[in-house]
């Protein structure tokens, strides 16, 4: 192993290969704390002919190779397993903006960039570049596309995959693929980048992306609005794309579990409602337009559902203060939970209209298996993607609901797949539904996907142990 440790010194310089313990030791752990694992060394390529040249002496002395950006993932994806074998690849050093087309709406990017970085290098830009999530602060463009991450505009703007147009990747024995072509029309045979998009880094990493722009909104108006049930959250979902049509950027369901528990464990978080009822709604319009009048739209909307008593009350923003303090409800929902304690995660989606199908059958089986279970359900309703995290009051009760975790996974997934839905909806399998996604992927569509990785990585080498 020192022949292969003084080749990648020799790659990346010495200060970039990580070896010492206390230097490794940050990259071995995944955020939740779940997964912890060894490894050979850490190597920070600077850019893609270093990254190549990492990946070419990897792959010839038969080197595992882990995939990390930013470390926010949530299914254990960038870890490394125990066996000490692998080198961590780490993108953060591989942040160059490579250029901006403002004519093609596009930004070419290299996959160290963290999303915030991304996000505002197109706003200087004069441009939107709309992927968002809780964590843009730290994750990286790379992961985000190898996960294919949702986050709160999918429902306008499409998941990660939408949003590309081009990649170049680094395919496992160093060989660089240039597809970095900011086309919206290229109907040349099989589109290779989607292999790549949600990937989980197993068939090779990217390296860089042409990513799509879209004309930074002038305008925004943000409503929280009280439901009586998920079914009327649905009918209002309806009813707000009618009214709002391309305007309606984000459509968010918020349980009155998981609000509770972000009054309790955020500083500062107000219900902005008098009255506690069973469902909130957070939804946004935008509109490139400065004159547009958007709450007189969003009360326009809101008038016939409370009419129908499909909505019982509502708050809309009037400053750019009570529209952040509106988000940080939602975007705390997360973290309340994570310091409130262990619970039982899930990221399922259905179709929209079966949404309080699921919420219904789902909350009733668990309350039968676990009697006094507290469901904390939210999520991107817009796109039909739940976060629901099953936990139990009591530290020692919950402790015991915890180990059982797959007779808890038994009956959510069960009840998904009968909805004809998905087990991960955003955050990727990595190790955490590795196996899981075997009870519910067909035989032959596993099959397939084996075939596409043997094709790749014959030799097994990209995040082992990770999706297959």
């Amino acid at each position: 192993m020192t022949e292969i440790l003084s080749r990648l010194a020799d790659i990346v310089g010495t200060p970039n290969l990580l070896t010492a313990k206390q230097d490794v030791e940050p990259y071995l752990r995944d955020q939740r704390g779940r997964y912890e694992g060894r490894a050979l060394a850490v190597v920070r390529p600077g850019n893609t002919e270093e990254l190549s040249a990492v990946m070419q002496a990897c792959y010839a002395g038969g080197v595992p190779m882990v995939p990390q950006g930013g470390n926010t993932g949530l299914c254990g994806g960038a870890t490394p397993d125990g066996s000490g074998a692998a080198v961590v690849i780490a993108t953060g050093r591989m942040r160059q903006v490579r250029a901006i087309d403002t004519a093609n709406d596009t930004i070419t990017v290299e996959a160290g960039c963290t999303l915030v970085e991304v996000q505002a290098a197109a706003e200087k830009a004069g441009r939107l570049f709309p992927l968002s999530l809780a964590s843009e602060g730290s994750c990286q463009i790379g992961g985000n596309l190898s996960t294919n991450a949702g986050g709160v505009h999918v429902l306008r703007y499409g998941n990660t995959r939408e949003l590309v147009l081009g990649l170049e990747v680094v395919l496992p024995d160093g060989r660089v693929w240039n597809g970095l072509r900011g086309l919206r029309k290229d109907n040349t045979g099989y589109d290779l980048k989607h292999l790549f998009v949600g990937g989980e880094g197993t068939l090779g990493i990217i390296s860089a992306a042409v990513l799509k722009l879209f004309p930074l909104p002038a305008t925004r108006a943000v409503a929280w609005a009280a439901a009586p049930s998920a079914e009327a959250a649905v009918q209002l979902l309806g009813r707000v794309k009618g009214g709002g049509g391309e305007r309606l950027v984000a459509f968010e369901l918020i349980s009155r579990a998981t609000l509770d528990v972000v009054l309790e464990h955020i500083p500062g978080a107000q219900d902005p409602l008098p009255q506690a009822s069973p469902w909130v709604v957070l939804f946004e319009l935008a509109d490139s337009d400065p004159e547009a009048d958007l709450n007189g739209l969003i009360e326009k909307i809101l008038e016939p559902a409370l009419e129908a008593e499909e909505v019982l009350d509502a708050a809309i923003a009037h400053s750019e203060a009570q529209i952040e303090a509106l988000w940080a409800l939602r975007e705390n929902a997360s973290e309340a939970q994570k310091r409130q304690g262990v619970s039982i995660k899930h990221d399922i989606s259905v179709p929209v209209s079966r949404i309080p199908e699921f919420l219904a059958r789902a909350d009733a089986g668990l309350q039968q298996a676990f009697p006094g279970i507290r469901i904390v359900a939210f999520g991107h309703v817009g796109d039909g993607n739940l976060h629901y995290n099953c936990s139990m009051a009591d530290a020692a009760a919950n402790k015991d609901l915890v180990a059982h975790t797959e007779a808890v996974n038994r009956v959510v997934h069960d009840i998904v797949a009968s909805l004809d839905g998905s087990i991960s909806a955003e955050h990727g399998l990595g190790q955490l539904k590795r196996e899981e996604i075997t009870r519910y992927k067909a035989p032959l569509e596993l099959e397939l996907m084996r075939s596409i990785k043997q094709v790749f990585d014959p030799k097994g080498l990209m995040n082992p142990g990770k999706v297959l």
